[in-house]
């Protein structure tokens, strides 16, 4: 079984020695999202929701790059910088995944990459 890099505009660019996406058979690994606007590669800043928001943009141009959707998540990790957040993740995620839901963990961190208060990873299965 070979693997297949993923990647699109539609999301942000790496920011380092890594892909937006892999896909191993008919498993994608999608690497973590931050708020990152792929546009303009700036952080979007201020609200919450609108960064989380971001990173389920950027999470679903991901999948959708790799042939799936988020409907496909089987496995979902939340990193924030303040756990209090995570009621807006839970209602922001019920937007972007429908049922059944995937599986998935949350962490409370103490930093994130440029400053960011979210990052999202996840893994579709495509089968």
């Amino acid at each position: 079984m070979g693997r297949q890099i993923i990647q699109t505009n539609r999301a942000p660019q790496a920011i380092g020695p890594y892909s937006q996406a892999v896909r191993a058979g008919d498993t994608v690994y999608l690497s973590g999202q931050i708020p990152l606007d792929p546009e303009t590669m700036q952080l979007v800043t201020g609200d919450i929701e609108a960064e989380i928001r971001r990173v389920f943009d950027n999470l679903k141009a991901v999948a959708e790059a790799a042939g799936g959707t988020l409907a496909n998540a089987v496995k979902v990790n939340v990193f924030l910088t303040d756990l209090s957040h995570f009621v807006k993740v839970n209602d922001i995620m019920a937007i972007y995944c429908t049922q059944p839901y995937p599986a998935r963990a949350a962490i409370g961190v103490a930093q994130l990459p440029r400053g960011a208060r979210v990052e999202i990873e996840c893994v579709l299965y495509l089968g």
